[in-house]
């Protein structure tokens, strides 16, 4: 009996912890795509649907770290239901890699050799747009998607200055 109830409470938990924020009413980004930048804007930070959201929105690496992101780590120990909601995260993106993975290996098998270049590994491997595209699952406003060239894989990067943005609003807004 209190297995059942502590796969009801680790269900529950999990579940609360894959929630976003209340977006927005006046939001301009809509499910299924990524978030502005408003990090040097001075607008508020737009917040995005995860759960049963999908993108086909793959940044290229050198935009991503000039605009300020960075590899997105380990989850952060945040107590039980941040550590829950990092391992969601985290799954999330390494089955969306997992994805791209199989889909470079067919291509690899195809034409002999990996996708030179961002445009090819779009073109090719995420396929916007196309009935046969791969769809990655919505990551957090304060992730995006990212092709490593180098390395030849998707990699998730995280932009620290939207996440302490949208803490001070937060913080900011509920002390108002």
């Amino acid at each position: 009996m209190a297995l059942v109830r502590l796969s009801a409470v680790v269900c529950l938990v999990a579940l609360v912890g894959c929630v976003d924020p209340p977006a927005d009413p006046n939001a301009t980004a809509s499910p299924g795509t990524a978030s502005g930048s408003s990090a040097g804007t001075g607008g508020p930070v737009q917040t995005r649907k995860t759960i049963n959201q999908k993108t086909q929105n793959v940044m290229r690496m050198e935009e991503a770290l000039a605009a300020g992101g960075v590899l997105a780590g380990k989850p952060e120990n945040d107590g039980a239901l941040g550590v829950v909601a990092g391992a969601y995260r985290s799954s999330v993106a390494k089955l969306g890699n997992i994805a791209v993975q199989q889909a470079m290996q067919f291509y690899q098998a195809e034409h002999g050799e990996m996708p030179a270049n961002y445009d090819e590994f779009m073109k090719w491997i995420i396929k916007p747009g196309q009935p046969d595209g791969i769809e990655l699952a919505m990551l957090p406003y304060y992730q995006e998607y990212s092709y490593d060239e180098e390395s030849r894989q998707l990699v998730v990067v995280e932009f620290p200055a939207k996440k302490e943005q949208r803490q001070q609003e937060t913080t900011g807004a509920s002390g108002l």
